[in-house]
C-alpha cells in the first residue's frame, strides 16, 4: 500500500527590494485617481469653509507673516512687496510640508486597508502627493492673481522666462517630500516616536529654508551653508522668475534635483523593502 507523498510549499515574495514594479502602479491607475478624490471630497465634508479654507489659509498665514517678519523684526524682502514675498514661499512650503507630514504616516495610518486588499502599496503616498498638488494649485492661483495686480498696476514687479520651469520645481518638491515621507513612514513602523520628531523637525526645517527670509539677509559667508539645504536652490528660482528678486544659479539648482533623485530611489526602496512585512511591527 503506497502513502502519499507529502509536498511542502514555501510562499515567498519573488519581489527583490529593487524591483519597483512601476508598470503595477500604472495598472492601478484608476485606484490613484478614486484616492485622490476621496481625499479631496472628505477635506470638503469635514470642514465649515469648504474651498474656501484653501484661500483664507494662505492669506491669513501672509498677513501674520507681514506683520511679524516684515514690520516687527524687519526682515528684508530684496525689494520685492511683503505681501508677494510672503506669499511665495507660504504657497510652495505648504504643498511640501503637507505632502511631507501625511506621506510619512502612510503605513500607520492605513493599517487596516493594507492588510485587507492588495494593491500597490506605493500608490498610497502617490495619491498623497497627488491630492496635495490640488491644493497648491487653487493658492498657487490666489497668488498668480496678487501677482498680475502689482504687474500691470503697480509696474512694481517683472516676472521672466524662468516661470516657465515652475512645473520642475514642483515636481522636485514632490519628490524629495515623497522621498523623505516614505523614509519616515518606514521608519516609524517600529519606532513610532519619530512621528513627533518629524513634526517638530518640520517647523524647524522651514526656518533653515528661505521661507520668510531672502538668502540675501545672511552674511555672505554664511550663505553657502543655505544651499546644503536642497529646497532653498527652489525657493530661490520660484522668486526670480516671479518676482525678478534675489539670486539664482543653475548649478545649485541642478545640484538640488541631484541630490532629492537620491533621496526619492532610496525612499522607494525602503518603503519596498518594509511594505512586505509591516504588518508584523506596526
Amino acid at each position: 500500500m503506497n502513502q502519499d507523498k507529502q509536498t511542502t510549499y514555501q510562499i515567498s515574495s519573488k519581489q527583490s527590494v529593487f524591483d519597483l514594479n512601476l508598470r503595477e502602479v500604472w495598472q492601478y491607475r484608476d485606484l490613484l485617481l478614486m484616492l485622490v478624490k476621496r481625499d479631496f471630497i472628505t477635506f470638503y465634508k469635514q470642514t465649515i469653509l469648504g474651498p474656501l479654507w484653501f484661500v483664507v489659509q494662505p492669506l491669513l498665514t501672509t498677513a501674520i507673516y507681514v506683520v511679524l517678519f516684515g514690520n516687527i523684526a524687519k526682515l528684508s524682502t530684496d525689494g520685492t512687496p511683503q505681501i508677494l514675498f510672503y506669499l511665495s514661499g507660504i504657497t510652495i512650503w505648504n504643498y511640501f510640508s503637507e505632502s511631507l507630514t501625511k506621506t510619512s504616516t502612510v503605513f500607520t495610518a492605513n493599517a487596516g486597508m493594507f492588510g485587507k486588499v492588495y494593491f500597490p502599496r506605493l500608490i498610497m503616498p502617490l495619491s498623497i502627493v497627488a491630492s496635495s498638488l490640488m491644493k497648491f494649485a487653487v493658492q498657487f492661483g490666489i497668488f498668480v492673481l496678487i501677482l498680475l495686480y502689482y504687474v500691470f498696476f503697480t509696474k512694481t514687479i517683472t516676472p521672466n522666462a524662468w516661470v516657465l520651469i515652475t512645473p520642475f520645481l514642483v515636481l522636485l518638491m514632490a519628490m524629495f517630500a515623497l522621498g523623505v515621507g516614505m523614509i519616515f513612514s518606514s521608519l516609524t513602523t517600529k519606532y513610532k516616536d519619530l512621528s513627533f520628531l518629524l513634526s517638530f523637525g518640520v517647523q524647524l526645517f522651514m526656518y533653515i529654508t528661505p521661507v520668510v527670509y531672502p538668502v540675501s539677509a545672511l552674511p555672505e559667508k554664511y550663505r553657502f551653508l543655505l544651499y546644503f539645504n536642497p529646497l532653498s536652490p527652489i525657493f530661490e528660482c520660484f522668486r526670480y522668475a516671479f518676482l525678478g528678486s534675489g539670486s539664482f544659479d543653475l548649478f545649485n539648482l541642478l545640484w538640488s534635483a541631484g541630490f532629492i533623485v537620491v533621496i526619492l530611489v532610496t525612499g522607494t526602496v525602503i518603503f519596498n523593502k518594509v511594505e512586505k512585512n509591516f504588518m508584523d511591527t506596526v
